[in-house]
């Protein structure tokens, strides 16, 4: 992509009713475009980082046994009915609106209801268990806030995956796979480290449930963490009973501040017994069918990793999630010795299927340096007069700030 035909302009300062970091950051990086409070449009840039998300995610959810699907974000009012989740006295997030003909709908900020009823007509037997399927889908809430940037909209993306299966134990067994599969994203994403699986209530989905909860001091959750164990507790739940359950004492907790990143429920066969979900045994016995839904925030996830990383100067993307591999930033001037140099180098890299943002804007080289600080590509490739004359170009490392000097044949193969 060269950076002179992206439509999107950087920034020297964010919106004044802006006050997260990550909003900030990636509004003046044009990552994103606020349209309301809680509500941001992705652009190209933050697209690019969206969808690199998505890839990790979808390869965890394959590798588990899930299948990809995509359900509507139009829901019915009925169907909502009948598990007593369409009242706002119990769900308090719906956004609802009506129908020419007078009826009401409601605007999806959840899906457990749609896929089981979905499932009550491909689900009969006991060889049609177990089931795993999953999406990528606009959810909307009406949060009484949004003023976390992304971490907290009324408008987000979410990875939903739901599993169906004959019984506690099959249950149980994909349930340990999922949480592993969890693991494996924030892993791959960077925040491995500090991303804990946290006991915590269910809320409007379950009575208890897990989080997986990252460190982060713009977090709007309050946990207590045991870092030997690498496990955590909501505030919300820490009760003496918790922690027995847990076989962990008060006094080796740590109060820390975090942000939810994903969380997994236990439904049980409440859902089938509400929504008519049953299969037949090998008996021909009619049973219910067990529920577990599992969620990861995409588009939170994005601003989390923002949060985590981002240092005075700007955005610091890990390199699995990054919109580029390489930020390429010609000093050319009006030295056209030096820009045939950077067009020819774009092109051998794009040909060997590198990812590179091209920086071949006519721009001092303080503003083209600023704004590849703003952006947070992992790492820059500098093509000025020493590249020219030496034929080695400075490679500098966004996060460490480290300057190395390769050659071209070295950049092609690394």
């Amino acid at each position: 992509m060269r950076q002179s035909s992206l439509f999107t302009k950087t920034r020297r300062e964010a919106p004044k009713d802006e006050l997260a970091k990550n909003a900030q950051l990636l509004i003046r990086a044009g990552y994103v475009h606020k349209e309301m409070a809680g509500v941001y449009a992705y652009l190209p840039l933050g697209l690019k980082v969206v969808e690199r998300i998505k890839e990790i995610v979808r390869e965890e959810m394959e590798a588990v046994g899930a299948h990809e699907l995509l359900m509507t974000s139009l829901q019915s009012k009925e169907l909502w009915e009948k598990t007593d989740r369409w009242d706002d006295k119990n769900v308090d997030v719906w956004f609802k609106s009506e129908l020419k003909n007078g009826s009401e709908v409601g605007f999806g900020w959840s899906h457990e209801e749609p896929i089981t009823e979905l499932m009550t007509e491909y689900l009969e037997s006991y060889r049609d268990l177990p089931a795993f399927v999953y999406q990528f889908q606009t959810k909307l809430r009406n949060e009484l806030r949004a003023k976390s940037g992304i971490m907290r909209g009324r408008e987000f993306v979410m990875k939903d995956m739901y599993s169906y299966t004959r019984d506690e134990e099959a249950h149980l067994k994909f349930y340990n796979a999922a949480i592993q599969a969890y693991h494996n994203v924030f892993m791959r994403v960077g925040l491995g480290e500090r991303t804990y699986l946290t006991f915590a209530s269910g809320g409007a989905f379950t009575q208890f449930s897990h989080e997986f909860q990252t460190l982060c001091d713009a977090g709007e959750d309050i946990i207590y963490v045991h870092k030997e164990k690498r496990l955590a507790v909501n505030k919300e739940v820490l009760t003496p009973e918790v922690l027995a359950q847990l076989d962990i004492k008060r006094e080796d907790l740590v109060e820390e501040k975090a942000v939810e990143v994903g969380n997994i429920f236990s439904f049980g066969d409440v859902k089938s017994q509400q929504l008519g979900l049953t299969y037949r045994d090998e008996e021909g016995n009619e049973k219910p069918v067990i529920l577990g839904s599992y969620g990861i925030g995409i588009t939170r996830l994005m601003g989390t990793i923002v949060e985590a990383f981002a240092d005075e100067k700007g955005i610091v993307w890990p390199e699995s999630v990054s919109p580029f591999a390489y930020h390429l930033v010609s000093l050319a001037g009006n030295d056209a010795e030096i820009a045939a140099f950077a067009e020819g180098l774009y092109e051998e890299l794009t040909d060997a299927g590198k990812s590179v943002l091209y920086d071949d804007r006519d721009a001092r080289a303080g503003e083209k340096f600023a704004d590849a600080d703003l952006i947070g590509i992992p790492w820059r490739i500098v093509i000025g007069k020493e590249a020219l004359a030496t034929g080695q170009v400075e490679l500098v490392h966004r996060k460490t700030g480290e300057v190395t000097r390769v050659g071209r044949a070295e950049l092609l193969q690394r």
